[in-house]
């Protein structure tokens, strides 16, 4: 029941919404198509009558008068199936000049002269033209009217309308030349009309039908295109989500759903390396707090259990193990800060150079017994806008990874260089070096080059990740230069913002 709830509440599948986007769009596509070639088929077809009997109507006007109008009559009426008429109107007689009828109906025959004598007055009323309907039998139709104006008409009867085909679209114009008026009488059949429109009726009905097994047949190509490699991927990141990173994401189709599978690919890989690489920090972190704790623990106990082990020996190793804890857990708390964005670093103009000598006297105590060889060489004192305690940091962390990595000699090497209004600081080592392959993922905070967990010198083992955040926040450059059996070679660099040449080096053995 639970997942039957939480599927009703994903809403509507792609293959549902599918069938209605497509159903829509069929049901508007022969809307369309019903109302232009059925409903709306009589309207355009006497709108293009219309049109096509004022252009007649206009070249005839320019013909009258001369040898070419009846030339001009007969051109009009083959080209258009039009009957022409032009009658000649004077004050004392009137004549049918020219009678052209390509529409085999002889209509103009059949009106008497006092039908001819109402459109005459109806056109010269109307500013010279005028349109109307004309049934057979005489009856007149104006554009604006129904069937239901014919004297005859019964709407109680199935049939009360009169048939297309007896019906005919009219047009007058009475042109006036003085002396001497002209009617100029066009007419068309309507009969062709009314058997395209049943025509087009039974072809609607097939049409209707074709499309509609064409849309479904649409839909069910379209939903086995696009939401099959969809609904794969959704059961792949189902199982994803249960902790399974070995799953492959299929995205066969189209260009999207390949994109989308290449970046869940590429998301399951990291989500699985850094699955793997937060439990070897987890283990790593178990194993550095585990050590120190033991010790502590050891030694309160021989002190407490054995007379005369209170010495200050026994008393600075408690010491130096809770110092060595309580550091751990400030790195551990400042890669937090620093991964939340809580820590924003508080820009200030300070020496540099200054603070790099500053960093390397910690040493001189704390490994002056064990032999190492630290130098500075610098040529300049620089300055730049920093944070300062953040800088301090990232150059005490590098020290620290140099001093645990280096090589037999014990030697550490820190160069200050500039160049192009920039000043970098690179920290050497004689260590083992870091293959090309794992040297973009040193900076991750779970990523670990020796595999096999050893207790760092000095330091926590944390401090690359911790580099990385507080040179980002200042939009440093930082990188490492190195080669298996090589040693290697980190660095950093910032703008500067004050030099004084001083020439010196300084060495210090540790």
């Amino acid at each position: 029941m639970r997942s039957r709830k939480i599927k009703n509440a994903n809403g509507i599948s792609i293959r549902w919404k599918l069938i209605l986007y497509m159903t829509v769009f069929v049901a508007i596509i022969l809307l369309v198509t019903w109302l232009f070639q059925v409903v709306l088929l009589d309207t355009f077809f006497r709108a293009v009558k219309r049109n096509e009997m004022q252009e007649a109507a206009d070249h005839l006007t320019e013909k009258l008068g001369s040898e070419e109008l009846s030339m001009a009559a007969y051109s009009s009426a083959v080209d258009h199936s039009l009957c022409v008429t032009v009658f000649e109107l004077g004050s004392d007689h009137s004549e049918m000049l020219i009678n052209v009828d390509a529409t085999g109906g002889s209509f103009t025959a059949t009106l008497s002269f006092e039908q001819l004598g109402k459109l005459y007055e109806k056109a010269l009323g109307n500013g010279g033209d005028y349109f109307t309907r004309i049934a057979f039998g005489g009856f007149e139709v104006e554009e604006n009217e129904g069937f239901e104006k014919f004297p005859f008409y019964d709407a109680t009867e199935s049939n009360s309308k009169i048939p297309t085909k007896n019906m005919r679209t009219v047009y007058v114009r009475v042109v006036d030349r003085g002396d001497i008026s002209y009617m100029i009488l066009m007419n068309a059949r309507l009969q062709p009309l009314d058997s395209t429109v049943r025509t087009l009726g039974t072809q609607f009905v097939w049409i209707t039908a074709i499309i509609l097994v064409a849309g479904l047949i649409t839909v069910l190509l379209l939903y086995r295109k696009i939401s099959t490699p969809i609904v794969q991927m959704n059961d792949s990141a189902k199982l994803l989500a249960r902790g399974n990173y070995d799953v492959v994401f299929s995205g066969k189709g189209y260009r999207e759903t390949k994109e989308l599978a290449d970046t869940l690919n590429y998301a399951s890989h990291e989500l699985s390396r850094l699955d793997r690489l937060q439990k070897e920090l987890i283990a790593n972190i178990s194993h550095d707090l585990r050590t120190p704790l033991t010790m502590i623990k050891g030694y309160g106990e021989v002190m407490r259990d054995l007379p005369g082990e209170n010495t200050p020996e026994n008393m600075q190793v408690i010491i130096d193990e809770t110092a060595r804890l309580s550091a751990l857990v400030d790195d551990l708390l400042d890669l937090s800060k620093l991964q939340s964005g809580a820590n924003t670093p508080v820009m200030t103009e300070f020496n540099l150079t200054e603070a790099v000598r500053e960093v390397m006297v910690r040493y001189d105590a704390l490994i002056k017994h064990r032999g190492y060889l630290v130098e500075f060489v610098c040529s300049q004192e620089v300055s730049v806008c920093a944070d300062r305690g953040m800088i301090l940091q990232v150059l005490y962390n590098l020290i620290n990874n140099a001093i645990n990595y280096t090589g037999e000699d014990k030697w550490v090497s820190v160069e200050q260089t500039f160049a192009n209004g920039r000043v970098r600081i690179s920290v050497s080592d004689t260590g083992k070096g870091i293959a090309p392959e794992e040297m973009p993922l040193i900076w991750d905070r779970y990523y670990k080059v020796d595999k096999v967990h050893k207790r760092a010198t000095v330091g926590t083992g944390l401090g690359l990740s911790i580099i990385k955040g507080i040179l980002e926040l200042h939009d440093a450059a930082y990188g490492v230069n190195s080669g298996v059996s090589k040693g290697s070679v980190f660095w950093f660099e910032l703008p500067a913002t004050r030099i004084a040449s001083l020439p010196t080096e300084i060495t210090k053995e540790i």
